[in-house]
């Protein structure tokens, strides 16, 4: 989804907030359950700025409905390089409802899990800080 990937690239988190719908499912790479909700989907996505560097998509995948679609991208989260995609659907709306995250390689997702678990604290408090 080219606004999505725009937004990111551009760092306007408020853009993508924009995006979700306000019952999005994100499914995380290093977290079995997914997570429900707008706000603490955001929260994430925000942890997620703060973690990743370097972060640049390179492919742009979209379904013959145009509801469906995969964003290929490189990152690095310290010292560790990692290749991921974003799998995207859209609502009847045109918002995100389902986010899916997929990494690899398996060190690329242990610093992943490390360094977005050390932000998981304030994550929660951003999201119950929005959630309101």
């Amino acid at each position: 989804m080219r606004a999505f990937r725009e937004a990111v690239e551009a760092g306007d988190l408020a853009a993508v907030e924009a995006l979700l719908a306000e019952d999005v499912v994100f499914t995380s790479p290093v977290v079995f359950k997914p997570y429900a909700g707008k706000a603490i989907t955001a929260a994430i996505l925000r942890g997620v700025f703060r973690v990743f560097e370097d972060l640049r998509y390179e492919r742009e995948l979209t379904g013959a409905d145009g509801r469906d679609h995969a964003l290929v991208f490189r990152t690095r989260v310290g010292e560790r390089e990692l290749n991921g995609c974003d799998f995207i659907h859209v609502d009847d709306n045109g918002l995100i409802d389902e986010l899916t995250v997929m990494v690899r390689p398996l060190s690329g997702a242990q610093a992943l899990a490390a360094a977005m678990g050390a932000q998981f604290e304030e994550i929660v408090k951003e999201a119950e800080g929005r959630a309101g």
